[in-house]
């Protein structure tokens, strides 16, 4: 009976030893926050194509000048350089993964990946590239990177008017086609309890709407599509998002007004049909309310976050997420003081987009000139006044 008692209390030691040597190496194992499937488990190999010298943006920059300016003051031409992803990625361990979304072509990158040594493509065999153009990796995700493909230009228009063959892709300019490769990242995984996959902006839009990532983020325009050629119906390239203050203000419609003793205000994604913010989980949105007096003192003040709230180890899970959905009213109450001789006299409004935590910048060691946050909405409202 004693050795019975004893042999079970050591089983349970051991049960519980084992436990807590798994928790212990999901604690301190490397972390991954998606799955590596096979649209960007390695650089695209693109070669070239007839008619054009090179596979350089300021090669196409020659005849498409309008297109050229866009794409080189945007977050893809910035895709390698950008100051947030350096630090980021050497903070994460330069893994090669992550070239093959901001520097996707062969060429762009300095070593060749041959194979894996592991089942999940975290950890790959490498050796010198021959072909590696330094210049050609800080163009990030450069024009041919869309518009090469099986060495022939594809356009999202047919035309016999370019100096190179193109092929017609109707695909490019209808729904998500040339979006796919990077920007719907799965989640899915034994240890990961994603609602939402990181980056996987696709599986947040409902069931039934249309998914289009053109026509916000390249909006139509009518000019010529090459220098000396006639006008016509094309789309900007801008790729506006999240670092575009103006566009992102356009996708948020703010009201606000007094029901009793409370001041509600109400925050309504009208322009993104995706979540508000989309991304980057650390991105997010604040609605600071202030109650000022008399003399612009403040009397009270709250915040309220709307963001993904993240469990990250020892498994990934999504414990909650008060980001703003497409098209659904949100409402925020903010109690007043009630009134008297020092009645306040204002209510200050401020809504804010984060593209990054404080706590992660600081952790990263990312030393920003440009502001993490800027408002997209301010207003500072008199009591009594009615929207």
């Amino acid at each position: 009976m004693i050795e019975r008692s004893m042999t079970r209390k050591a089983a349970w030691i051991s049960l519980v030893a084992l436990v807590v040597l798994f928790l212990l190496w999901r604690f301190l194992r490397p972390m991954n926050i998606f799955v590596v499937d096979e649209r960007f488990e390695r650089p695209m190999q693109i070669g070239t194509a007839p008619g054009i010298a090179s596979v350089k943006a300021k090669e196409c920059g020659k005849c498409h000048e309008a297109i050229y300016r866009e794409w080189a003051g945007s977050m893809h031409a910035r895709a390698w350089t950008e100051p947030y992803f350096q630090v980021d990625f050497l903070y994460d361990g330069s893994q090669q993964i992550c070239l093959n979304c901001h520097t996707p072509l062969v060429n762009q990158q300095q070593n060749l990946v041959l194979g894996f040594r592991d089942r999940d493509k975290f950890d790959p065999i490498l050796a010198p590239n021959p072909d590696y153009d330094a210049a050609l990796r800080d163009e990030g995700v450069t024009c041919v990177v869309c518009h090469i493909r099986n060495g022939r230009i594809v356009g999202p228009f047919p035309t016999n008017r370019a100096p190179h063959p193109v092929e017609h892709d109707p695909g490019m300019s209808q729904g998500i086609k040339p979006c796919l490769r990077c920007h719907v990242v799965a989640g899915k995984r034994w240890d990961t309890f994603y609602t939402i996959p990181p980056c996987g902006t696709v599986a947040e839009i409902e069931a039934g709407q249309t998914i289009d990532c053109v026509s916000c983020h390249m909006p139509v325009v009518v000019r010529p599509a090459a220098e000396g050629k006639p006008s016509r119906q094309g789309r900007r390239h801008l790729f506006h998002g999240g670092h575009e203050p103006e566009r992102v203000k356009e996708s948020l419609r703010v009201e606000h007004k007094l029901v009793a003793d409370e001041f509600v205000v109400t925050l309504t994604n009208v322009g993104a049909a995706h979540y508000l913010p989309t991304g980057t989980p650390d991105r997010h949105l604040t609605l600071e309310l202030k109650l000022l007096g008399q003399r612009g003192e403040v009397l009270k003040e709250k915040v309220y976050t709307m963001k993904r709230y993240i469990l990250w180890r020892p498994f990934i899970v999504d414990l909650r997420d008060t980001r703003l959905p497409y098209s659904q009213p949100r409402e925020f109450r903010f109690p007043l003081i009630k009134r008297g001789a020092d009645a306040p006299a204002t209510i200050d409004v401020t809504v804010r987009y984060h593209l990054l935590d404080e706590s992660r910048r600081k952790k990263i060691g990312y030393d920003t000139v440009e502001p993490i946050a800027y408002p997209i909405y301010h207003g500072q409202i008199p009591l009594g006044a009615r929207n």
